[in-house]
């Protein structure tokens, strides 16, 4: 017993550090072994790069990757997966706040190599360091690694500063904003659609390093804890992982469509060749992990714990390799030119929008015109299906769900993918009134569509609650249902000063610049209607119907968002000068428009939809009112 016990324990170090030492070891072979076999396709610079500079952007970069991955992978699974009052979630932290520093320091070296990469030799330490500082702060490249660096050191104080879990769920949520930076760099400014470019990335980097992280830290921390609660965490990060695998392969698809224009670059480029490699890992990385569900987690309880190591290890191995390959190839990648990068923009509206014109705007092209934004196709494709994967939960209980309100969710969704992915985005750059059409559709006709459908009432009674303590999609409805900053913005009046404000605030200040040229913006945008939206309908749904005073609330608010909308759509009709008319202006005059036209119909859709679309909520909120007292 002596010797089994000494065994084990020698096997331990040698246990936790495997999974990662594979991952860093492939990943690195990878990276090389890649660089090694583009560099002579690489486009010759004015300043050669010289072979410390030519390795070490990619190695650092990928150390950043993994250290990232790392990061934000333990951070996902301590809000999701983890007991906040085991040792394990402390731990899980901790290790949390290592890979958050060592984020920060290979972020700081990728800066350095990416310095030298624009600047090559400096004659002096002192004209090398007063240079580098001018790029970290003058240059959007430079400026993109220091923010890196400073929210990555940000992360890491933070990790081990709080501890609970609600303030981990805000670490979470500021540790995927750090991707933000890099992802607006590199090849999407290029990639025929700027914005899609970036958030495919975003998304794209955030859902492989989730995936990555909490394979690597399960098997970091699996002999530190019982079986049982191992098969638990396993379990869920099954589940977080399948999440993690459609968003890296959805935007990875919508990523080579913006790059690879033909297929045949997919074999004669050396771009091609390598996104194709990525595919076929991530191919097999979906095989690896479905196995990984099936075999280790349904046969749990008929083998044997040497067995189920054994197994657990060949797995783990394998998707650590497959992860180590992709993690490799996708840093090479990010250094090689693209194909599509050959176009040129001719025009100064090509040039402002980062694309080709679309043809001009007729009915057709109003149902046949798509620009794919990642970031809402996934968020209304899960939408969908959380929300049947819910109905079938209750009606395998024998429960029921009324058909109405899943139309109306669906109904909902799909307006939403049309507003973010259809024509009001394709031509919301090139016209006013598609910008404002697309921006009334997210504030005032998605939000009523998505509360009649009732999704967090539908959420509560089909997934199960948790009784370990610790938190899943049930635990955050709840938590966020009893947010004292919700029960304020649901105040009527609030809430239609929210949603009425923003008009104004959004188009009559550098916010629409903001919006309509950066990607961060445009997405700010989206999500800001949306919410303010959704917080007026649920608002004036959750007015007492026995009381006075809510109810002259509920008057009042929705005559002031009525007169907010009217006010805003006169403004335009009776404006003298365009918005923007250093974007508007400058396209008008390739696109064949008169700005200033399009600004006055715009404020004709604003009065024609904006008002009915007010009016109608009203009554659909007291339907809700009516259905929730029943």
């Amino acid at each position: 017993m002596v010797r089994t016990a000494t065994r084990v324990t020698r096997r331990q170090p040698i246990a936790w550090i495997f999974a990662p030492a594979l991952l860093l070891v492939f990943a690195l072979i990878t990276v090389v072994g890649a660089t090694l076999l583009t560099l002579p396709t690489q486009p010759e610079l004015l300043i050669a790069e010289g072979p410390v500079v030519s390795y070490g952007i990619p190695l650092a970069k990928v150390l950043m990757n993994l250290s990232s991955a790392g990061t934000l992978g333990a951070l996902v699974l301590a809000c999701f997966a983890l007991t906040p009052v085991s040792s394990l979630y402390g731990r899980t932290l901790d290790i949390a706040a290592g890979c958050a520093g060592a984020w920060a320091v290979t972020s700081a070296a990728g800066a350095v190599f990416t310095f030298m990469s624009l600047a090559g030799p400096v004659s002096s330490p002192g004209i090398f360091i007063q240079a580098f500082m001018l790029f970290l702060t003058d240059i959007g490249l430079g400026q993109a690694w220091l923010a890196t660096m400073l929210l990555s050191a940000g992360i890491t104080v933070l990790c081990f500063a709080v501890r609970g879990v609600t303030a981990i769920g805000a670490v979470t949520a500021l540790a995927g904003a750090a991707f933000v930076p890099l992802a607006l760099q590199g090849h999407a400014a290029g990639a025929g659609g700027h914005t899609g470019a970036t958030t495919a990335i975003w998304l794209h980097t955030i859902g492989a390093a989730t995936w990555i992280g909490g394979l690597v830290l399960i098997a970091v921390l699996h002999r530190k804890t019982d079986r049982k609660t191992l098969v638990i965490t396993l379990r869920r990060y099954s589940s977080i992982a399948l999440i993690c695998f459609v968003i890296v392969a959805v935007s990875g698809v919508v990523s080579a469509a913006l790059r690879v224009e033909q297929l045949s670059q997919l074999v004669s480029t050396t771009y091609g060749l390598l996104l194709v490699v990525k595919m076929l890992a991530l191919i097999a990385l979906g095989a690896v992990g479905a196995g990984h569900r099936r075999l280790l987690l349904k046969r749990l309880a008929d083998i044997s714990r040497v067995r189920w190591e054994t197994l657990f290890w060949r797995l783990v191995g394998a998707e650590v390799l497959l992860m180590g390959l992709a993690s490799g190839v996708a840093v090479v990648l990010a250094r090689t030119p693209p194909p599509i990068l050959d176009k040129i923009a001719v025009t100064a509206a090509e040039r402002l929008t980062g694309q080709s014109l679309p043809a001009p705007l007729s009915w057709q092209t109003v149902v046949s015109s798509w620009t794919v934004d990642p970031v809402w196709l996934l968020a209304a494709g899960f939408g969908i299906f959380l929300y049947i994967a819910g109905i079938h939960r209750l009606r395998a209980r024998g429960e029921s769900w009324p058909a109405l309100r899943t139309l109306s969710w669906v109904t909902g969704l799909g307006v939403l993918l049309y507003a973010t992915n259809g024509a009001p985005n394709t031509y919301g750059s090139y016209l006013v009134s598609a910008h404002v059409f697309g921006d009334l559709s997210l504030a005032l006709v998605v939000p009523v569509l998505l509360v009649l459908g009732a999704p967090l009432a539908l959420g509560l009674r089909a997934i199960v609650a948790r009784g370990d303590g610790s938190r899943g999609g049930r635990e955050w409805i709840v938590l966020f249902q009893r947010s004292s900053v919700l029960r304020v913005l649901l105040n009527p009046i609030v809430a239609g000063a929210l949603l009425g404000g923003s008009f104004f605030a959004f188009y009559y200040t550098p916010l629409f610049a903001w919006a309509i040229e950066n990607p961060v913006g445009h997405q700010w945008m989206i999500a800001h209607f949306l919410i303010v939206g959704t917080l007026f309908i649920r608002a004036l749904a959750g007015v007492d119907p026995n009381s006075p005073r809510a109810a002259l609330r509920l008057v009042l608010a929705l005559a002031g968002v009525t007169s907010a909308v009217a006010l805003l759509g006169l403004s335009f009709i009776g404006a003298a000068q365009p918005l923007l008319p250093d974007w508007y202006g400058v396209i008008s005059v390739e696109w064949g428009t008169d700005p200033l036209a399009e600004q006055h119909l715009a404020g004709r859709v604003v009065l024609a939809m904006g008002i009915p679309a007010v009016l109608i909520a009203g009554l659909a909120s007291i339907r809700l009112v009516r259905s929730n007292v029943r």
